[in-house]
């Protein structure tokens, strides 16, 4: 995952076809480093993000419109005075840095014709967005770094605009209309670091994972050292390098996603042909690629800041119950011992004749397996007082034992059901999603329901799936989902999945009383493992039957079942390719 120097080439090819000869309908300031352009052209309205967020610099076309301030900020003012209205002449990008250029052309204050250019400078935290006149001097800049902040550029008015060289990087492109192999070696291969970080170390513009594309095509371990490759080596990834910049050039861009189990893992504004086809998705549009991206990105980041205090608390509590469950195993496995106490009284009872007074021990016969055995004897007691204490011992412990056990099992089922909603917050990915286990939560006691209020509106709802043969797939989000769609949405015949002995979300194939074909069968039992506590992994056992083989215990947690008649199937978590309706 990379904002480089060739996604802001696609990106700049995108906006040359749509703004050039475009003119500055609106300039607004949304955030403090983020400005908001409307354009209107022949081919429509269009609206320009530029972003110079030091966590998220981005610049990307879009249709959605954002709210401003009611008193736009200085920077805004001074570019609706001098830009308002302006005619965009060029959009550039110098090599492949990441940085934009738009010369705008436009009319001054004496009706003269005057151009001016906005560059936009993406460099993580020291992104910045710059206004110059045509002579390259600052006019103003979004964010004003002095001397003391900086010590190789400073960006305040009046001094002149000048892109800083700190990394000693090659232009990428000046190679691609020059090629030449012996430079390419100099620069790449003698170093002694993997060869793809060998190669954007050295390059302008290119991200380690574009690094990593290259030598995937070249066929060289990205991860060997540079300096140990041989000549067909290196002449094979010059090659590669030599096409990919070429077809920068030409403006072959192919934009695509890269999905790891359902969740945005990278993109790229090339193919990346390391990944199987059916983790891609492909784009027509960079700007569409980047707001999904950073969309499904950010709806995941804001979903887990939000549930970190439901998260905490259920990490709280599951603590201190595996721990109250370790200490009630480890009570019963004091327990174990209690047979023996009653052997000892038994036997007792049967040769304690044998015992003389003052013995410390009696060896005895055990006729249960025919051994010899060694009961300790108080001196100072009976035989018959000795065999009372030991079965005074044993029914203690045998008590104990009972009530441990069923102890036992009420902690066992409060550990699963924590457990359950553990991953039912891995799984939400919206609010409503999170009230609804916030309720789950209050209702089972471990957050403290305020006086007087009411039970909270829950307005979630299940994923929603079709199968490629066209069957309906829902899953549940979380335990009442679960045992909503589990007995009362699903009929008889409708087929049930479940991940074996582990947290997850119930799965029903609505049949339509049909018979599903094994690829459905599969689909779903992919969905079962992604939405369980096995998401990740190559292999989860799934169990699956038919809706009417399952049944709710009596007094029951919600989302809790059993069942006595199923088949299994062991699959992997992948979910690439199934269709998503709702979410």
């Amino acid at each position: 995952m990379a904002f480089d120097g060739i996604t802001i080439a696609n990106i700049i090819q995108e906006c040359r076809e749509k703004l050039i000869g475009a003119r500055i309908y609106k300039i607004a300031q949304p955030e403090a480093d983020e400005l908001l352009l409307t354009f209107k052209a022949p081919g429509g309205q269009y609206r320009l993000v530029l972003s110079a967020d030091a966590s998220l610099p981005l610049i990307y076309l879009t249709q959605e419109n954002k709210q401003s301030p009611m008193t736009a900020p200085n920077f805004c003012m001074l570019l609706r005075k001098h830009i308002q209205n302006g005619r965009i002449v060029d959009i550039t990008q110098p090599g492949l840095e990441r940085i934009m250029r738009m010369e705008i052309e436009h009319l001054d204050e004496m009706g003269d014709l005057c151009r001016k250019v906005l560059v936009i400078e993406i460099m993580g935290k020291h992104s910045n967005i710059i206004f110059l006149n045509d002579e390259e001097m600052i006019i103003d800049s979004i964010k004003h770094i002095s001397a003391q902040v900086s010590s190789v550029r400073e960006v305040l008015p009046g001094r002149t605009y000048f892109i800083p060289q700190t990394q000693n990087k090659l232009d990428p492109i000046a190679y691609a209309n020059a090629p030449d192999e012996r430079s390419f070696a100099a620069a790449v291969f003698g170093k002694a670091y993997p060869t793809y970080k060998a190669i954007y170390s050295s390059f302008t513009g290119i991200s380690p994972i574009l690094a990593q594309e290259i030598c995937y095509r070249s066929g060289v371990d990205a991860d060997r050292a540079a300096n140990t490759l041989d000549g067909a080596d290196e002449k094979r990834l010059s090659g590669v390098f030599l096409q990919m910049m070429k077809d920068v050039q030409a403006g072959r861009f192919a934009p695509a996603i890269v999905y790891e189990n359902g969740q945005p893992k990278d993109y790229a504004a090339v193919e990346l042909t390391m990944y199987a086809k059916d983790q891609s998705k492909p784009y027509d549009s960079i700007s569409e690629l980047l707001q999904d991206y950073y969309r499904e990105k950010n709806t995941i980041t804001r979903i887990r800041q939000k549930s970190a205090d439901l998260r905490k608390i259920v990490s709280t509590a599951l603590e201190r119950t595996v721990k109250k469950y370790d200490l009630q195993c480890s009570q019963i496995r004091d327990t174990e011992k209690r047979e023996k106490y009653r052997i000892y009284g038994e036997l007792l009872h049967t040769y304690g004749y044998e015992a003389k007074q003052g013995d410390k021990e009696l060896k005895a016969i055990n006729y249960y397996d025919g051994q010899e055995i060694t009961i300790p004897l108080d001196p100072q007691q009976t035989p018959a007082e000795n065999a009372k204490k030991y079965f005074d011992k044993y029914n203690k412990m045998k008590r104990t034992y009972e009530t441990l056990t069923e102890l036992t099992k009420d902690v066992e089922a409060e550990i699963e059901h924590l457990r359950s909603i553990a991953t039912s917050l891995d799984i939400a990915l919206q609010e409503s999603d999170l009230t609804e286990i916030k309720e789950e939560l209050t209702e089972s006691g471990y957050i403290k329901r305020k006086g007087g209020a009411k039970r909270e509106k829950i307005l979630s709802k299940p994923f929603h799936y079709v199968s490629s043969d066209g069957f309906d797939i829902y899953v549940g989000k979380n335990n009442y989902q679960n045992e909503y769609l589990t007995f009362k949405f699903a009929i008889g015949n409708d087929m049930w999945f479940h991940a074996k002995g582990m947290p997850g979300s119930h799965v029903i194939v609505k049949t339509g009383g049909k018979e599903l074909p094994d690829r459905t069968y599969e689909e779903a039992a992919r969905l079962a493992a992604y939405y369980s506590q096995g998401r990740g992994a190559e292999k989860v056992e799934i169990d699956y039957s038919e809706k009417k083989n399952i049944k709710k215990p009596p007094a029951a947690r919600p989302g809790f079942v059993i069942y006595h008649t199923n088949y299994s199937m062991v699959i992997d978590s992948n979910i690439a390719g199934i269709t998503c309706i709702s979410t």
